[in-house]
């Protein structure tokens, strides 16, 4: 295999310049600048002062904080719990359609990307409004005597949150599906595995990656989606993004925003690490 020529080398390195200067630009510096805010002092009336201080970082250990980031963190976990039941069957099987139903159900989850998502959640306060559809059909089957009251309740942000994110996990399940060797889990039912056999020792550890994938597109938005918890939650449910868009817009203290805003992404970036730890252990446990 020939190596690249100098004037070869000179045309890729240009081509790649442009990438470099958005990524520095709009990618690298707002994260450098949102990190050096965070050890900013709040000014009085206006802007930080540059003056540097921890006391951002030790606010977030406030129990009124703590217990937002919980609060954050129970609600992402009841609601990718919830995806995934849904997801991952539904995924799986949407894989083992026929190519013309796989198009179908391709277009069915791709319709609701086409409409705003505010709007879409505006559905769901007619859905959960006292005496509106749901109620309606409650107590036309004798379910209950009066109105269930669900919305501005947790029920209501958890629909919210898995019917917006719910798309993710079936898209990254049936990506992971589509591409198995189904022939592997067919040796396995010739050598003796019983179907549930050959699921979790064939099927799931070949789609583990797609479920990983779907659990870091849902778990880590479903912590700052804070439009979700003020439309159909009220100002009952506090997420950590409804915290950092509070000290953004309304307490204008940007420095512990950003703070928040770290902590959050140091969230991030510890969840993609186990993310590909695991998928890079599976892949040795396949190959060996």
């Amino acid at each position: 295999m020939s190596k690249p020529k100098p004037r070869q080398k000179s045309s890729l390195w240009l081509t790649a310049l442009p990438l470099y200067i958005f990524t520095l630009l709009f990618v690298l510096g707002p994260l450098v600048y949102m990190v050096v805010l965070s050890f900013q002092q709040r000014a009085e009336v206006w802007g930080v002062l540059n003056e540097y201080t921890l006391d951002n970082y030790l606010n977030i250990l406030q129990p009124v904080y703590l217990n937002t980031f919980l609060q954050s963190f129970k609600l992402a976990l009841a609601s990718t719990g919830c995806i995934i039941l849904i997801g991952y069957p539904f995924g799986y099987f949407m894989a083992k359609l026929p190519g013309k139903w796989k198009g179908r159900m391709m277009l069915v989850l791709m319709v609701p990307f086409w409409t705003n998502s505010l709007i879409r959640l505006y559905g769901w306060i007619i859905i959960f409004r006292a005496n509106g559809p749901l109620d309606a059909l409650a107590m036309g089957l004798g379910l209950t005597d009066e109105p269930l009251k669900l919305l501005y309740t947790y029920p209501a942000v958890l629909v919210g949150m898995v019917y917006v994110l719910l798309e993710f996990m079936i898209l990254a399940v049936y990506s992971s599906a589509e591409k198995m060797d189904w022939g592997l889990v067919e040796a396995a039912r010739d050598l003796g595995a019983s179907p549930l056999r050959a699921f979790w020792t064939v099927t799931f550890k070949l789609t583990l990656p797609g479920l990983l994938s779907g659990v870091i597109l849902t778990f880590i938005p479903s912590m700052g989606l804070f439009f979700i918890a003020d439309i159909l939650g009220g100002n009952k449910i506090v997420l950590v993004g409804s915290l950092i868009q509070d000290q953004l817009m309304r307490a204008h203290n940007w420095p512990f925003a950003a703070a928040l805003s770290v902590i959050l992404m140091a969230m991030t970036s510890l969840m993609i690490a186990l993310y590909k730890r695991i998928t890079h252990t599976s892949e040795l446990e396949g190959i060996l």
